[in-house]
């Protein structure tokens, strides 16, 4: 894990748009990030799941909860695609709809999260004096605040905790990770010149932070955006498997903690616990791909090699391989003679 004193070092952010450039084009260009093979390889897979998300009804053939007697523990076959659990119920239609559960607590967290981050690390990054101090004071506190507890005694308060109560405890413990990064790599804008040129223009704080230091922010923002909504997933299936939040509100974890208490490991019956544990994998390598994207145009010496590698791969070469391949010259029919 990355220490306190190590984010303050100023990173690598969005290489700043050239001079003169409309706020649309220095948006674009922050967003160029998203142009690689990875970030768009992970981006299809996300947006696969973002689809099942939000057309569950549509897709799933079953009601997640049709329980038959008669189908128990049935395997694979064309008619329940995933098999069925120890009450007959149909295990695609659960994993369909514990995909929304997991989307919107990620995506619902990392917004909360990504929010007050900008807020606290772009001001206190900013400004100076004590009220810079007091922000990163109040950072340092959140740094430390162990989550898992935290949770726990919310969801105890709660007889069937909504998804939004869950997702905003954990937005509100993510965010300070990345507002120590901000913090830093804005400290390190403030004193450029584009930025001095707008302050000597009288131009508002606001509009500093808004139009001449977010766009050159972004990459950051992005970065800690996906980060946060990797680890409200990982935090959400992990709870909702232990027992943490109450089993009726459907999502992975929930099918995991179901199969684990009837004895599904034991019993081999795989159908009803691999399916959702790949969807989290899967997801969890989208966001990785996405995040190893953002870094690769963050960094100008991934990025400088990644372009390098592409480019020997279109003409045929192995970047990885060790040796060395000559090709022979063509050689024009003077030089033959």
């Amino acid at each position: 894990m990355t220490t306190p004193a190590a984010l303050e070092t100023p990173v690598a952010a969005t290489p700043p748009a050239p001079k003169g450039q409309s706020f649309g084009a220095k948006l674009a260009s922050a967003f160029a990030m998203f142009r690689n093979g990875k970030s768009i390889a992970g981006l299809a897979i996300l947006g696969f799941f973002i689809l099942i998300a939000i057309f569950a009804e549509f897709l799933a053939p079953y009601s997640p909860t049709a329980v038959n007697p008669k189908l128990r523990l049935k395997p694979p076959s064309a008619e329940h695609w995933l098999g069925t659990t120890h009450l007959g119920e149909d295990v695609l239609s659960q994993v369909i709809f514990g995909t929304r559960g997991v989307i919107v607590v990620g995506f619902l967290a990392a917004a909360i999260a990504t929010v007050i981050a900008i807020t606290v690390g772009v001001i206190s990054g900013y400004i100076s004096g004590w009220q810079s101090e007091a922000l990163s004071a109040l950072t340092n506190v959140f740094l430390v605040i162990p989550g898992l507890p935290l949770i726990i005694i919310v969801a105890s308060m709660f007889e069937d905790p909504p998804l939004w109560i869950v997702a905003a405890v954990l937005g509100i413990i993510g965010w300070a990770w990345g507002a120590r990064v901000l913090r830093a790599q804005t400290m390190s804008l403030r004193n450029r010149d584009f930025v001095q040129a707008a302050r000597a223009n009288g131009e508002p704080l606001r509009r500093i932070i808004a139009v001449e230091m977010l766009p050159n922010l972004m990459a950051l923002i992005a970065a800690s955006f996906v980060g946060t909504v990797t680890a409200a997933i990982l935090s959400l299936t992990t709870l909702s498997y232990i027992g943490v939040i109450p089993v009726t509100t459907y999502n992975w974890g929930t099918i995991l903690n179901w199969a684990s208490a009837q004895g599904a490991f034991r019993q081999n019956q795989w159908w009803w616990y691999l399916p959702p544990g790949l969807c989290i994998a899967a997801i969890g390598v989208a966001l990785s791909l996405i995040n190893f994207g953002i870094d690769e145009y963050v960094n100008p010496r991934l990025r400088s090699a990644g372009e390098r590698a592409r480019a020997l791969r279109k003409q045929g070469i192995d970047a990885n391989s060790a040796v060395t391949t000559v090709r022979p010259v063509a050689l024009k029919k003077e030089d033959k003679q």
